[in-house]
């Protein structure tokens, strides 16, 4: 069997009907020069059977599982099978025969009487059972080219009973590069709920005269039996990751979350929040400016139990002047009514308003409680919400030191009995990058009353996303966004929440991509957005003005193989054609590498210039600009290959922005785990990439899919414009080997200009994990001296903290692990 090619299943065509694909991963080269050979034997006779195939690129679990470099594409072969007239017993044969040869190679078999069964199968798949308050929430997918129903039986002793269900269809953009055949426009995700009481049930999939049966247990409905509900769901999760990622990955990711993450933030939790004598200071503070905090919290049917621990966590407040806005919108604001009553009887901070007779909207709602609101800062919070004693004291802080429109702080979860802390939130200071990608603000956002009045009010349209709305609105007319580095908010964590079933409101992930288009919009700029596969996280696409020429500049000394491989990438893959190749060739030894040289004589868009002075990476590349034609600058390493074909414009899309000063890809290291997908200042003494070396499984919060602001990026693989690269006089040539890109990025900062990371740019970088580039005294003598002369420069960067990291987060290792 050929090692460029794994099979992966057999299944049902998402498509077309009595049609089954056959699907492997293979090397990319792999169906250059050879055809399909699919075959029926019947008496001993071969039947050939017309089928066609896809090559996209393969899952990186998919990769990973196979672990083997070249192994990238997903081959998905479409065999149709309807009017053939064959025994079931006929052998069937996939194979390749080569174009030049007429060798031929098997790579699957199988009988008629299997495929009968898979066309006759319905292809599904359970992703996670949970359980809120009153259901259970089965999540899946179904992949057929026929309409598929699903109805829940329960069975009883002696008949079949309908169980009343509510499904729910919607996309799945993640199953796009699994299944190459999965419809863009089908709604192939579904999620199920059914009330807890029958304790058998069957979940029946149904298409045609098919009936495909899953068996679903029991749930424990008491509340002392629920961790076996947890254990169950959790196991489920387990073998799925297993049937999908692999032992190793699974493995990682179940030790890193159960004994590290949760493990650590209790530790982190009881070194870092303040304590009793904190608080009893801070009471004592007199500012000089004393605002007054209009803490706005729309009511719906609201728990007494929450509302009392939300009023609690303010009039517990260390600092004074707050007034709390409740607005209810509940059908029925009467019992709400009688309780707040009391509360405003005991304290005249608390107030109350139920104008709008409800059930008014989320947004309509906010609206009611920013009428009564008299502060000079609005802060907003959920009805089941908790602030931490200090929240409002730590705001009046920053505002002593410098007013400002917008603050926003770091927050966590917190579970139903209000005990439990989980799953914070370290985010970074304001990352307008970030902020397209996700609205990672969120909890808790202050905003002055005057910014309010100006953006006006919540808008209904947008309800389920209206808070994202409202932000974007809110930072893009305030004056300064400060970010608080600290806990001050605690989310109450549902189990039925959107959290452990995003699928239920998938009206809400629109709203916030209206909200991100039209943002785009208002401030003129051409983009188009998608919900990506991690619902609430939006991609942003720019389109490429006026197809400017991109000249990419790959430094070269042998290395020959590398090279070709880097250069024949590009011209196969990239989807944007207006580029130039220049070669730098740098005091090569071998003879080879000028005869290589030779073969890129005739290509129109290929040059190799020479440096005939000593190595010194900043000034090559620097020399490669001067005889560079285009107006962006693509820098790249000759050990890199490309494997998105729309990197370079992903790229270029971004870098036409005038408030972007580079852009950077993610990149890879052979075995898939990660090499590049930004720089933090202060990582491991002087700055170093954010999760190198871990898989995608291992990342925080999946930072390493979305669009965000770093300090600076590897120029492995960095564009910058032309004009301001010139501008600032190219790479600084003091710099021989090392930090010259993070300095040219620090400078482009100090432009204020933006250093954006792309993950929509995906290569691989060969370059080895444990390579060593100080390994001679003279190598590190010269490290040493660009150290110090990086530092002399930017130490007070890197002392102030990097404002794209989070100072809670460990300097010491890539992971973002905690900080001890």
């Amino acid at each position: 069997m050929d090692n460029r090619f794994y099979f992966q299943q057999i299944r049902n065509s998402a498509k077309i009907r009595n049609c089954v694909i056959v699907q492997g991963c293979c090397a990319p080269e792999f169906m250059d020069d050879r055809d399909l050979d699919v075959y029926v034997v019947q008496d001993d006779k071969q039947v050939k059977i017309k089928a066609e195939y896809t090559i996209t690129m393969a899952p990186l679990y998919l990769r990973a599982r196979i672990n083997k470099k070249n192994i990238s594409k997903l081959l998905s072969i479409s065999i149709p099978f309807s009017n053939m007239a064959v025994d079931e017993k006929d052998k069937v044969y996939v194979g390749v025969v080569d174009k030049k040869t007429g060798v031929k190679q098997k790579i699957y078999e199988t009988t008629v009487s299997k495929i009968r069964a898979c066309i006759n199968d319905i292809n599904y798949a359970i992703d996670s059972v949970a359980t809120d308050d009153k259901n259970i929430i089965i999540k899946g997918r179904v992949i057929d080219s026929r309409k598929v129903d699903i109805k829940v039986t329960y069975r009883g002793t002696d008949t079949e009973v309908d169980v009343p269900v509510e499904v729910m269809w919607h996309e799945r953009v993640d199953l796009q590069a699994t299944f190459a055949d999965c419809p863009e426009d089908k709604k192939v995700g579904f999620l199920v709920k059914i009330e807890k009481d029958p304790e058998k049930m069957d979940l029946h999939f149904m298409a045609d005269d098919i009936d495909v049966i899953h068996k679903i247990k029991g749930f424990f409905s008491s509340e002392k039996l629920q961790f076996i509900n947890t254990f169950y769901v959790y196991y489920q999760k387990g073998v799925e990751s297993l049937k999908k990622n692999g032992i190793k990955a699974t493995w990682t990711k179940t030790i890193h979350r159960l004994f590290f993450r949760n493990k650590d933030y209790k530790k982190w939790l009881k070194k870092y929040m303040p304590k009793a004598k904190d608080f009893k200071y801070q009471r004592t503070v007199e500012f000089d400016y004393n605002p007054k905090f209009s803490v706005v919290v729309p009511l719906y049917e609201t728990d007494e139990k929450f509302l009392n621990e939300l009023v609690e966590s303010l009039q517990n407040q260390t600092y004074r002047n707050w007034e709390l806005c409740f607005s209810d919108g509940s059908p029925d604001s009467s019992r709400l009514k009688d309780i707040v009553g009391a509360m405003t009887a005991q304290d005249e901070r608390i107030k109350y308003i139920a104008e709008e007779k409800g059930p008014l909207g989320i947004s309509e709602n906010t609206n009611q409680a920013l009428k009564i609101a008299t502060g000079d800062y609005i802060v907003l919070g959920d009805h089941d919400d908790l602030f931490t004693y200090d929240a409002l004291y730590e705001c009046v802080k920053v505002l002593n030191e410098k007013k400002v429109d917008v603050i926003y702080t770091d927050e966590d979860k917190v579970d139903m009995k209000g005990k439990f802390f989980f799953d914070p939130h370290f985010k970074p200071d304001f990352n307008l990058g970030f902020l397209r990608s996700n609205n990672y603000i969120c909890h808790m956002f202050v905003a002055a009353k005057a910014l309010v009045d100006k953006v006006g009010p919540f808008k209904g349209e947008y309800n389920g996303a209206q808070d994202f709305d409202f932000i974007l609105r809110c930072v893009e007319q305030a004056d300064g966004v400060v970010h608080i580095p600290k806990i001050l908010y605690h989310w109450r964590a549902h189990s039925g929440s959107t959290a452990s079933a995003p699928e239920v409101k998938m009206y809400a992930y629109e709203a916030g991509k209206k909200a991100v288009e039209d943002h785009y919009k208002r401030l003129g700029i051409e983009a188009t957005v998608e919900i990506s596969e991690f619902l609430g996280y939006y991609k942003s696409t720019f389109p490429v003005k006026d197809n400017p020429l991109v000249s990419i500049i790959i430094p070269n000394k042998d290395h020959v193989e590398d090279l070709d491989k880097c250069v024949e990438s590009i011209k196969a893959k990239t989807d944007y054609d207006n580029y130039e190749i220049v070669i730098v060739e740098n005091n090569s030894k071998s003879l080879d590498t000028f005869v290589h040289y030779k073969k890129y004589e005739n290509s129109p868009n290929i040059r190799v210039v020479n440096w005939g002075k000593d190595f010194n990476y900043s000034a090559i590349n620097n020399f490669g600009v001067k005889e560079a034609k285009g107006d962006y600058l693509l820098f790249l390493n000759n050990d890199i290959e490309v494997v998105s074909p729309e990197w370079l414009s992903h790229m270029l899309g971004y870098c036409q922005h005038e408030d972007v000063g580079a852009v950077g890809a993610r990149l890879y290291y052979p075995d898939d785990t990660i090499q590049h997908v930004g720089v933090i200042l202060g990582m491991g003494g002087v700055a170093g990439h954010a999760f190198s070396g871990l898989y995608e499984e291992e990342v925080y919060r999946a930072k390493s899919k979305f669009v965000s602001d770093y300090s600076a990026v590897t120029a492995a693989c960095m564009m910058v414009s032309r004009k301001y690269f010139e501008e600032l006089g190219g790479f600084d040539e003091t710099l021989a080997v090392s930090f010259n890109d993070i300095d040219l990025c620090l400078r482009l900062k100090k432009l204020g200009k933006r250093i954006v990371y792309n993950p929509y740019a995906i290569l691989y970088h060969y370059e080895s994990k444990s390579r060593g580039s100080e390994n001679t005294p003279e190598k590190q003598q010269r490290f040493e001296k660009e150290k110090e002369i990086f530092m002399e420069r930017w130490g007070y960067v890197i002392r102030k903290g990097d404002p794209c990291y989070n100072p809670n987060l460990t300097l010491e290792r890539q992971d973002f692990t905690y900080k001890k």
